[in-house]
């Protein structure tokens, strides 16, 4: 009976140590935290809603970009692009902004960056 308690003691400390040693390996491998921008963008030539649309859908989907978002309509409509820099850049914002189509004439380009 003292042996099996003592090969299940054994056991369960090789057991433990283990997995100690696992999440330690673990822990060291997890990845390091990205850098986050937020930005305000002015842009000319919103007409509607369906502009803001597009152009959200069309910046989110850049590598790198979390959110981007319309903080203010009118003529001149402000968005807040959430981004990571070490994947994409603002100028690469810039130009999915002003590469989206119009919601009246897919072939034309009627959005400009105000800078």
């Amino acid at each position: 009976m003292k042996i099996i308690k003592i090969l299940i003691l054994s056991f369960v400390a090789i057991v433990a140590t283990s997995n100690l040693a696992y999440s330690q390996t673990a822990s060291n491998a997890l990845p390091k935290l990205e850098e986050v921008k937020t930005f305000k963008v002015k842009v000319k030539g919103v007409g509607c809603s369906a502009d803001v649309k597009s152009i959200e859908e069309n910046v989110q989907k850049l590598a790198g970009v979390s959110k981007c978002k319309s903080i203010k309509k009118g003529a001149v409509t402000t968005f807040e692009v959430t981004m990571s820099p070490s994947m994409v850049t603002e100028k690469q914002v810039f130009a999915s902004i002003e590469d989206t189509p119009g919601c009246q004439d897919p072939k034309d380009r009627p959005y400009k960056v105000k800078q």
